[in-house]
């Protein structure tokens, strides 16, 4: 789903590149496979970076209108994803203070996921969001 916007981000990277380097690659002989290797995914490393930091924030996420198009009381046992979960604990259900638990518990979790992967991604590559 979120294939087009990010092709626009990682295409507006590309064009950051200075096409002098490419210029000099194909002087030096470098084929299309080592100017891609050697000088696009090095230059747009912190792009990739900082996307796949964001991303790590959305594991997590479930798709709550796909899945509550088709949701009834008899598929809760195997349908049941926790948006659709805090919806019906809050809205059906009228148990506010749970349901408000359980996202903030989620949107928790996806801050820790952010924060770790931004560490791991300092260790390993030196490009980080902070």
């Amino acid at each position: 789903k979120s294939f087009g916007c990010s092709a626009i981000v990682y295409i507006a990277a590309i064009t950051n590149v200075d096409p002098e380097i490419y210029e000099a690659a194909v002087i030096d002989g470098a084929s299309r496979v080592q100017k891609i290797v050697y000088i696009t995914l090095p230059s747009i490393m912190p792009v990739i970076t900082v996307m796949l930091i964001l991303a790590s924030g959305s594991i997590i996420k479930d798709d709550f209108d796909q899945v509550f198009n088709l949701y009834n009381s008899a598929v809760y046992s195997t349908g049941d994803v926790l948006a659709t979960y805090s919806y019906r604990q809050g809205v059906v259900d009228t148990n506010y203070s749970y349901s408000t638990a359980v996202d903030l518990f989620r949107n928790v979790v996806s801050l820790v996921l952010v924060v770790l992967s931004n560490q791991f991604s300092k260790c390993v590559n030196e490009y980080g969001i902070w």
